[in-house]
């Protein structure tokens, strides 16, 4: 494929090429906690080094990230506002995505591992645009906010953030994966019933379109976030 040299050069001209971000903390209906207070810290996370190997036990929580937990688990309402910061910006151009895992009553959040098939999505945001350069909603924000809904059953979840970095995406194993899990319990459920359900990992393949592609191309004109569709709250 023929690289867009006009939309490349912008995008070094910006300084986002080399820049890695991280996911630290949790935001209460606009109250931002305590840094890796209800996130997960995974090994390595002062380094911002992104997941690229979808295949990697990596891929559901970063590094470590199923087996080390955060201290605390935030209660918070279903229907209402949950977001996380963003340290210190989104630097890479791609989609944005939410997924959550209901943990089993036999479990708590701070000690299950999020393991089987039982995430499922709650938002994405992927191109904001049908043209090259493709556009993206997040690149240079400092946090993402989307709401639990309201038909969310009460329980204690994993709420795992995901953005894709496309930016070196043309080929296999390019793309990388920022990503951190929060602990959180909802209150005031509903009686729905999530789905459909996936694994991490097992989501993703290395070649699924949305992992695989070459944006820089002038034919690239339109964009379709891999995984799962989101699940409509009901």
């Amino acid at each position: 494929m023929k690289t867009s040299s006009v939309a490349f050069a912008s995008y070094l001209i910006w300084g986002l090429a080399w820049g890695h971000y991280d996911f630290p903390a949790l935001i209460n209906n606009g109250a931002v906690t305590t840094n890796w207070e209800y996130v997960r810290q995974w090994t390595g996370y002062n380094t911002f080094v992104p997941v690229e190997n979808v295949s990697s036990l990596d891929i559901r929580c970063n590094v470590d990230g199923s087996t080390v937990s955060a201290p605390g688990t935030l209660s918070i309402a279903a229907g209402t506002e949950l977001g996380f910061t963003i340290l210190p910006q989104v630097e890479h151009p791609g989609p944005m995505a939410v997924y959550m895992a209901r943990v089993p009553e036999s479990s708590t959040a701070t000690s299950w591992d999020g393991s089987g098939q039982v995430w499922f999505k709650i938002m994405e945001s992927g191109a904001t645009n049908n043209a090259n350069p493709l556009n993206w909603a997040y690149l240079g924000q400092n946090k993402v906010n989307f709401t639990l809904p309201a038909a969310l059953p009460s329980g204690q979840y994993l709420v795992r953030v995901e953005s894709i970095g496309l930016h070196q995406a043309q080929t296999v194993g390019g793309a990388q994966f920022y990503l951190s899990c929060g602990q959180v319990e909802v209150t005031g459920g509903g009686n729905g019933n999530p789905e459909p359900l996936v694994a991490f990992p097992g989501a993703y393949q290395p070649t699924d379109p949305g992992i695989l592609i070459d944006i820089w191309n002038p034919s690239t004109t339109s964009y379709n976030p891999p995984g799962p569709p989101v699940w409509q709250g009901y």
